[in-house]
């Protein structure tokens, strides 16, 4: 029992599957209920893929755990139905400022510009996450949650999967066409499969203490290397929503873990760090040590693996849940396509290519910032120390200050779906990249691009004038959206309206059209995950054709 949050308890239900006679066939089933399964439940129902999540418990994450959350995250969870109430909850922050011996010696701004819908970060336990993805799971009639399954056995042959799951009245049998695991960093799927996570255990460990205290702290992101009331080591300090503040102490590898996390010893950590006349009660508190490790494949068979399943980083960052979001934007999509027969197995595959090209970038960031924050030689430790210093008044010394570099979307740039730009451009939208958001009007009412742009390929054709477009365009446009695979159109223009049947979108700040370097005619081809796929000075139909082919491997 916390002091600010009564975990809920969810029903098992016995499902009907278990009083058939035959084996019931699914044709996706998703193994954890924790935030990267229901993701991936929740872009499934989106999809139109009826879905069966299957999780060993009957509530939610028992502590605050994972609680920072990107803006990339954030819009992925908007296109699913629940970042406004994450939003409305979580504390929104963007400014973090790192201390060495007491003194502020640099500082960062995560989204200094106007014109974005989702903050850079906002922070909110993870219990209230996965409340709010279980509730908006519930709206949502092809996705059934079965609590208290517990996964025993996975059969992994030719096109069907076996798996044998246990309950409260018994064990019973499913079949499905894909498996989807996301059972955790010590997934018992893997583990069934004989499959390895292959990477480092870092020699150090850090406590996490929960406290509920009033204070009038800025909502930023504080590291402090070697403070005063903690010589020698580091400590965090943010805010959470219901006045609960996360403090992370780093220990040694010679601590206890099981001694640490007692009250009596982390009382008095707590004391020296806010000062003995901070009244605080702890709400929880745990011990945690750095890994970098990720499978070698993300797929076996018909098995894909998802989040901590396939990849594990260090904490600090907060790279581990909102990776695991991207995870499922990137796969769900692929997977429709490919159940549906309008793409090869090979889309798949491409989900391994691009998201262990993201783990990968991931492990060198977090990996990077272990060393920084823990030191494995005295002159490693120096020349931190000294950078640090040096960081007070040179810029170049800033740059290299590492208290974790914070999550960020993956520019997948070397992905086989990409077409290559034939033409010039500037800025950052190059193909493989994460469209930039900004606001925009439609139907006489002012969005955000990224709310109207998902879940399908969609072409950005932006024109200075829509009145302007002639038949032979309007009916090359009208074609992509009644191809095999549609490409929605959508005009962006500074006045005028597309014909009947495209859609038109008033850049009312030129935010859209900065962003994206375009010019009359300039012309995007965006993935169901919102990434550029191709991009074009000039509307060519044959060319977008041949990229919606290239980017899901149908050509």
């Amino acid at each position: 029992m916390f002091l600010t949050y009564q975990n809920p308890v969810y029903d098992y239900i016995k499902s009907a599957d278990q009083q058939s006679e035959k084996i019931a066939h699914h044709p996706l089933v998703i193994v954890g209920g924790g935030p990267v399964g229901l993701a991936a439940g929740l872009d499934a129902g989106v999809q139109g893929i009826p879905a069966i999540i299957l999780d060993d418990n009957n509530t939610v994450s028992v502590g605050s755990r994972a609680v920072c959350y990107s803006k990339r995250a954030l819009e992925v969870l908007d296109r699913l139905g629940c970042a406004k109430r994450m939003v409305d909850k979580g504390v929104t922050w963007q400014v973090g400022k790192v201390f060495f011996k007491d003194e502020l010696v640099t500082s960062f701004d995560l989204l200094p510009e106007e014109g974005h819908e989702q903050p850079a970060f906002i922070n909110l336990q993870q219990y209230y996450l996965e409340e709010y993805m279980v509730d908006r799971t519930n709206e949502l009639d092809n996705v059934d949650i079965r609590w208290k399954n517990k996964v025993t056995g996975v059969d992994n042959n030719g096109d069907i999967v076996t798996v044998t799951i246990d309950t409260p009245d018994g064990p019973y049998q499913i079949t499905t066409d894909w498996l989807i695991v996301a059972d955790g960093a010590n997934s018992a799927v893997r583990s069934m499969l004989g499959l390895a996570m292959r990477g480092k255990a870092f020699e150090d460990r850090f406590l996490i203490a929960d406290i509920i205290m009033k204070a009038d702290f800025p909502p930023e992101r504080w590291f402090s290397f070697d403070p005063s009331y903690h010589k020698g080591q580091s400590t965090l300090l943010h805010s959470q929503s219901d006045d609960v503040w996360r403090l992370d102490f780093q220990l040694g590898w010679d601590k206890d873990p099981e001694e640490e996390k007692k009250p009596e010893n982390i009382i008095p950590r707590v004391k020296a760090m806010m000062g003995d006349d901070v009244e605080f009660e702890l709400e929880w508190a745990s011990v945690y040590t750095f890994m970098c490790r990720r499978m070698d494949r993300f797929r076996e068979g018909r098995v894909i693996f998802a989040g901590d399943a396939a990849h594990q980083v260090s904490p600090f960052g907060a790279r581990g849940a909102n990776s695991g979001f991207q995870d499922t934007d990137n796969l769900l999509w692929k997977l429709k396509l490919v159940m549906d027969g309008k793409a090869p197995d090979a889309l798949i595959d491409s989900y391994c290519d691009e998201r262990e090209f993201a783990a990968d970038e991931n492990l060198l960031n977090s990996t990077r910032s272990t060393d920084f924050i823990s030191p494995k030689s005295k002159t490693s430790l120096r020349f931190r120390n000294a950078t640090l210093e040096l960081s007070r008044d040179y810029h170049f010394a800033q740059k290299l200050v590492n208290s974790g570099r914070l999550s960020d979307a993956a520019f997948l740039t070397e992905s086989p779906l990409n077409t290559a730009d034939e033409d010039t451009f500037v800025g950052n939208m190059v193909a493989g990249a994460v469209m930039e958001d900004a606001p925009i009007q439609g139907d006489q009412d002012e969005r955000w691009a990224l709310k109207t742009i998902a879940n399908r390929f969609h072409l950005l054709y932006f024109v200075d004038n829509a009145n302007t477009l002639d038949d032979a365009t309007t009916q090359q446009l009208r074609a992509l959206s009644q191809a095999k695979i549609p490409v929605q159109p959508i005009v962006v223009a500074t006045s005028g309206t597309a014909p009947e049947g495209i859609k038109t979108l008033q850049d009312i700040k030129g935010l859209l059209g900065s962003r994206y370097d375009a010019r009359n005619g300039t012309c995007y081809l965006v993935r169901p995950d919102q990434h550029v796929a191709a991009r074009w000075r000039a509307f060519d139909s044959a060319k977008v054709s041949q990229a919606l082919k290239t980017a899901t491997c149908n050509g």
